[in-house]
């Protein structure tokens, strides 16, 4: 019995441990205080012809505020559509469950810039963006998938599916933007 109750304690352990080495940060220190950020992850890619598209996610704990902070990435041949973030743009993800999460942006006004990548001689835009997390949504993201994303940029609404395993053709690697939120909201409660 001991040995059983031994062997017991050890794995909820190695479980804590290993639920805890999924949370890698970096830290940065600002005046306002130090900011806890996981790594980013893809959670959107589209490659079709010469053009790809690519939205990543990270979350971020500013004080003891979660944050999400969202990457929009795309590269061409020829120059790559232009996104816009206000304070009036919005993340809607839709859960498995049925349930509507909204996300609000706190970054200023704000379009993808452009820049040239003389190694695969293509145009890149990036545009990153913060948003808040509404009452009740972190609850809601912690219990269910995600099915669906609509982002709201200031001129239009793009819907993006997402998927449950994610083969990256650019980066040869599997994620699960699903489960995202399952996977690491706990980093930064």
């Amino acid at each position: 019995m001991k040995k059983s109750l031994l062997l017991l304690v050890l794995l909820l352990g190695l479980t804590a441990n290993a639920q805890e080495d999924d949370c890698n940060y970096t830290y940065i220190t600002t005046e306002t205080g130090e900011i806890k950020s996981t790594p980013e992850y893809l959670m959107f890619e589209k490659v079709f012809g010469g053009t790809s598209s690519f939205i990543f996610f990270s979350l971020s704990n500013h004080d003891g505020m979660p944050v999400l902070n969202f990457q929009l990435l795309a590269k061409s041949n020829e120059f790559p559509k232009v996104y816009c973030l206000n304070n009036k743009s919005r993340i809607h993800l839709q859960l498995l469950n049925g349930k509507i999460v909204t996300l609000i942006c706190v970054s200023e006004d704000q379009c993808s810039g452009l820049i040239y990548d003389n190694v695969e001689k293509k145009n890149i835009r990036m545009l990153s963006g913060n948003f808040l997390f509404t009452k009740g949504s972190i609850e809601d993201l912690d219990e269910s998938p995600i099915s669906f994303m609509r982002v709201k940029y200031s001129g239009e609404t793009v819907d993006y599916p997402l998927s449950s395993n994610l083969k990256s053709e650019t980066m040869g690697e599997n994620y699960t933007p699903d489960s995202y939120f399952i996977k690491y909201m706990k980093c930064v409660k």
